[in-house]
């Protein structure tokens, strides 16, 4: 592989070049054939034991009667059970109940339950409920007060006390639960609290996630040729992670050139033009239901970097790997902003204002700010067993932005780096 020395974005002949490293990361089944998870059952079936206990322990914790859950992040994260999970985020018609002293109760979409057979962690199906104006309309109301009185019979039948963490419910359900006599607690931290240690059997199915998502960067690499459009070169990692059994994206962010500039735009029919830096973050829901939240920038066309791309890019690895460096188990959240890398004053304009987020099923907390934006009074630990992903935005006036991320475990040596996919070489 060839590097020369060059301004121009218009690179040909000997600075062209394929990096071998990445292409070692491609489905070797071939572009029609699905990557095929090597776990054994075993494997997911103690992850969802653990998942559904840590939501336990956390009530018990809490003194909690139940945890109603709304939000198809944490019925996944508890059952292991996916239906509609896009549309249900913003039609609330399915939800689980958990009782302290009593069954777990998914309430599925009506007609819906048979999803959900063999799912152990699951001691009754019901019909859902629905209220929501979509389905419900002038029946709004009655529908309301039969879903409140089935939620609140089963807490009382159960014993459980008038504690209930709810993640989210309309403020409809919330006032009609009220007047049932409960106190409302915040389920959505309940629930992110007890996600945020992951047990060995889940650092395995994300790692099965990330080599999904590593695939679909690879197809991404080389199927990134001047004249494509910022959204054929994103519908690669799709087109990797729908056949392997993952669900979906939650952003599209992939742009090129002056594109990347303030970051934050979503993929577009802009043509990406020879020697452009393209930048994303897959933010992508893989197999398992797991996230993986990788960022990569390279130039298009496989030609080596000008000399602006390299200087941005030095900077967003050094901020990486030094952030990378300090994390360590029982670090609080004010001492590694202290310890962090400092953003150089002329890049801190267009910074990203996150410098660290827990990741598992989707993006979750902890969300530890850049240094010009962290908050003293922010407190928390840096616990083993979290996954933490370290992220990077690097640019300045008129230029292009360089966004770098990795994902990483947080044992009781410091952090490991769960994605390998290769930096660019400089």
């Amino acid at each position: 592989m060839l590097r020369e020395e060059s301004d121009s974005a218009e690179l040909t002949g000997p600075t062209v070049f394929k990096d071998e490293r990445k292409q070692a990361y491609l489905n070797p089944e071939g572009v029609d054939r699905p990557l095929i998870s090597p776990l054994p059952a075993t494997t997911l079936d103690r992850a969802r034991r653990y998942r559904l206990e840590c939501l336990r322990t956390k009530m018990r914790e809490w003194d909690c009667g139940a945890l109603l859950l709304y939000d198809p992040v944490n019925i996944r994260y508890a059952f292991d059970s996916s239906n509609m999970s896009i549309w249900t985020m913003h039609n609330a018609s399915r939800y689980a109940l958990i009782l302290a002293d009593g069954p777990a109760i998914l309430f599925e979409f009506e007609g819906a339950e048979h999803v959900n057979d063999g799912l152990p962690g699951i001691d009754e199906i019901r019909s859902a409920k629905s209220w929501i104006f979509f389905t419900a309309g002038n029946l709004m109301e009655p529908r309301l007060k039969a879903w409140a009185e089935e939620v609140a019979d089963l807490i009382k039948s159960n014993g459980g006390n008038k504690r209930v963490a709810v993640d989210k419910l309309e403020p409809a359900g919330a006032f009609e639960l009220r007047e049932r006599g409960f106190m409302l607690l915040d389920g959505q931290e309940l629930a992110e609290r007890a996600r945020s240690i992951k047990s060995a059997d889940e650092i395995e199915l994300m790692r099965w996630t990330i080599r999904v998502c590593e695939a679909g960067m690879a197809r991404m690499y080389e199927a990134h040729e001047p004249g494509r459009t910022e959204r054929e070169i994103w519908a690669e990692l799709h087109f990797e992670n729908a056949p392997s059994g993952g669900e979906w994206l939650e952003t599209k962010l992939l742009t090129a050139g002056p594109r990347t500039n303030p970051w934050y735009q979503e993929c577009s029919d802009y043509v990406v033009k020879r020697g452009e830096m393209i930048s994303f973050d897959t933010d992508m829901i893989g197999p398992y239901g797991y996230c993986a939240d990788l960022s990569r920038s390279w130039t298009a066309g496989h030609v080596a970097m000008n000399a602006k791309q390299k200087q941005l890019y030095a900077a967003a690895r050094d901020q990486i790997e030094h952030n990378l460096a300090i994390l360590k188990p029982d670090m609080t959240f004010e001492e590694f902003n202290a310890l962090s890398w400092r953003i150089p004053e002329q890049y801190q304009p267009y910074r990203y204002t996150l410098a660290l987020h827990g990741t598992g099923m989707a993006d979750e907390w902890p969300g530890i700010l850049l240094h010009p934006d962290f908050d003293p009074e922010f407190s928390g630990l840096i616990e083993e067993g979290m996954v933490l992903n370290v992220e990077s935005l690097i640019a300045e006036a008129g230029s292009e932005s360089i966004k770098l991320e990795t994902q990483a475990l947080i044992t009781a040596r410091g952090a490991e780096r769960l994605d390998t996919f290769p930096w660019e070489e400089i």
